[in-house]
């Protein structure tokens, strides 16, 4: 065998490798999810019987609240989501064209702010939201998920919007345009990948939050689907692993689906910043 043949070999084979490692998981989920009196660790293949209980189970059981912690993941994500990427689209655009005195400290100030992990603020911000009489509202996730999200959507389009010729909004402003028209009526629909993955992004962050939802909400009004997941509990106390694989399997095919249909603008959004001087 050839130099070339070999290495086209080690090539198929570490890509089935790498493809099995990061499908089986989810191919395991689904297995779960599909089997009655299921074991997480067990081996549900051995008396596998196909059956979509679980499934009917998580949908119409009113205790499980399924469907309302789903509403209002989707609901935050919705709203964090597009207030995350239009402050965020601003802020890149102010720092990218407008030349100011310390705009180069803004991004690395957010950059060096995010630095704090979630644990070391939560407490604060649990006394804060408290005294505002926010627990288990929207609210209470929904200002703290924008400011978590911020720095990626800020560095990923301030990335994109660097590439772009500073010709094209100048040419507006001579026109009579002022920056928020240039800003939307040029710089934005020529940065439709960097959007489409910064909110394919910061939509998938807010979504599978776990730390701010499991301290900030208490019941299923304001719940979101990755904590209601984890609390979910039989009838005698027993992990009910074929509900839960069921519920996850559900709450995944939406950004599965997000994923696949806005591909094309992630890989091309996220690469915009190597490819300068190209």
């Amino acid at each position: 065998m050839n130099e070339k043949k070999l290495k086209r070999t080690l090539l198929i084979i570490g890509a089935i490798v790498m493809a099995f490692v990061c499908l089986f998981p989810f191919a395991w989920m689904i297995i779960i999810s599909l089997t009655k009196n299921a074991t997480f660790l067990g081996s549900p293949y051995v008396h596998f019987e196909l059956t979509l209980n679980n499934y009917r189970t998580v949908v119409s059981d009113p205790t499980l609240h399924f469907l309302a912690y789903f509403k209002n993941s989707v609901i935050i994500a919705t709203m964090v989501t597009l207030v995350t990427v239009s402050i965020s689209a601003m802020g890149a655009y102010a720092v990218s064209r407008i030349r100011f005195r310390g705009r180069l400290m803004v991004p690395i100030f957010v950059l060096g702010v995010s630095m704090f992990p979630q644990i070391s603020l939560v407490g604060y911000l649990f006394k804060f939201i408290e005294k505002l009489g926010w627990i288990n509202t929207y609210k209470a996730l929904f200002f703290p998920y924008v400011a978590w999200t911020m720095p990626l959507a800020l560095w990923i389009l301030l990335s994109y919007f660097s590439q772009l010729p500073k010709d094209l909004d100048e040419a507006a402003l001579m026109d009579g345009a002022s920056r928020i028209q240039a800003l939307y009526k040029v710089v934005l629909p020529l940065s439709a990948p960097a959007l489409f993955s910064t909110a394919l992004l910061v939509f998938i962050a807010a979504f599978n939050e776990f730390m701010f939802a499991l301290l900030f909400t208490t019941d299923y009004r304001a719940r979101t689907v990755p904590v209601g997941i984890a609390l979910f509990q039989g009838v005698h106390g027993e992990v009910p692993w074929g509900n839960i694989m069921a519920a996850s399997t559900i709450s995944t095919i939406p950004l599965v689906v997000l994923a696949l249909i806005f591909q094309r603008y992630v890989v091309s959004g996220l690469t915009a910043g190597a490819l300068k001087g190209e």
